[in-house]
């Protein structure tokens, strides 16, 4: 019975309250997106104020879906651990009361004689306590399991709202982008000859290279790079870094970047837009010049935004990924399910110097999570 009791004594396992209070801030958050997207309605700069809505969006959804989601995986180590201990607990339980019943004459009856009788019954007065103690751990276990379904339910109705901002948030971002005249032009577009390059060119890097090939700008010596690292254009994990193999066995040299479903693409530098629109098989492609003879490239997005000789600002919306967005029962079910769900649709950057791929760890800042 002693070794049952010592038995009981396991490391506590970490609360809850750390997941719950992620997944409350990340609720603060889509609520303060919500007033911003307010706010932007008389912003003088629409499309700086809606890039920054929709940022705080996203944000706020993903740090949502990570406390969602080790909520779930704190559920679960709760609840097996309450299956294992509630049954140790039990047969203790049933060994004290047994003990407790046995009349006295009996327990003078023990094998070692009346010290050993004794010693028994300081082993009860010791096991009480101990065996008290572990009841009510395993209460506030399931205080801390009531605790995170509760916030699984409260959290529905603020994420449905935070879905129908965000997209709100597109549809205005979208628009205002169509409105826009402020940007300087550096070029004009050379329709003619970027359409004889898409129809000789039948490689991703065949048409980088002859695109850097086409004079259309006086080089800037005022072209600066910002400090580096930089951000990556979207929200969402580096699953492929550079020279990396996909599962068909194809070496890129490029990062592919895990994103949810219609994120927002902006641009991390200074540029002037040398293409947009579909190329080859890579789906819908943007192509930057930071810098004279540098090449930006991000490739597999749903739609794009602005016009070829447009020279952008840093942070400017240059697209969105494709996808569907998810109903707020779809997104905790994902959230719950773990293992990257949520991040459904991938980007693909390269950096170009010339004719020559160029590792984008030199530029970007990337991390690379197996477990997403």
């Amino acid at each position: 019975m002693l070794a049952l009791v010592l038995g009981l004594g396991l490391a506590p396992l970490a609360r809850a309250q750390g997941a719950v209070e992620v997944a409350q801030e990340a609720l603060a958050e889509l609520e303060g997106a919500a007033a911003e997207l307010t706010r932007a309605e008389g912003a003088h700069d629409r499309v700086a104020a809606l890039t920054r809505v929709i940022g705080a969006y996203e944000t706020g959804l993903a740090a949502l879906r990570e406390g969602l989601r080790q909520a779930a995986i704190r559920e679960a180590a709760l609840t097996g651990y309450l299956d294992r201990e509630s049954a140790q607990v039990a047969r203790l339980l049933g060994a004290l009361e047994s003990l407790e019943s046995t009349p006295e004459t009996l327990l003078l009856l023990h094998p070692m004689g009346p010290l050993g009788a004794v010693r028994s019954g300081m082993l009860l007065s010791e096991a009480a306590p101990a065996v008290q103690a572990r009841v009510t751990e395993l209460r506030s276990r399931l205080d801390e399991i009531r605790l995170i379904r509760t916030l699984q339910e409260s959290a529905l109705e603020s994420l449905e709202a935070g879905l129908r901002g965000v997209q709100e948030a597109r549809t205005e971002l979208s628009a205002a982008i169509s409105n826009r005249t402020d940007l300087p032009r550096r070029f004009t577009d050379d329709k003619e000859s970027i359409a004889r390059l898409l129809e000789n060119t039948d490689t991703l890097a065949a048409f980088a290279e002859g695109l850097v090939g086409i004079e259309a700008m006086a080089p800037d010596e005022t072209a600066r790079i910002p400090q580096l690292p930089l951000p990556l254009p979207v929200n969402g994990r580096v699953i492929r870094r550079y020279g990396e193999t996909d599962a068909a066995g194809i070496e890129r040299p490029g990062w592919l970047i895990a994103t949810a479903p219609l994120a927002l693409v902006t641009s991390p530098v200074a540029a002037t837009i040398r293409y947009l629109g579909p190329l080859l098989d890579y789906g819908n492609v943007m192509i930057l010049e930071p810098e004279p003879g540098r090449l930006l490239v991000l490739a597999g997005l749903d739609r794009v935004y602005g016009s070829v000789g447009q020279v952008i600002p840093v942070g400017t919306p240059v697209g969105l990924m494709g996808g569907t967005a998810p109903t707020g029962a779809e997104f905790v079910a994902r959230s719950v399910e773990g293992g990257g769900t949520g991040l459904s649709e991938t980007l693909y950057l390269e950096l170009r110097q010339g004719n020559d791929p160029v590792d984008p760890a030199v530029w970007f800042a990337g991390t690379k999570d197996e477990a997403e």
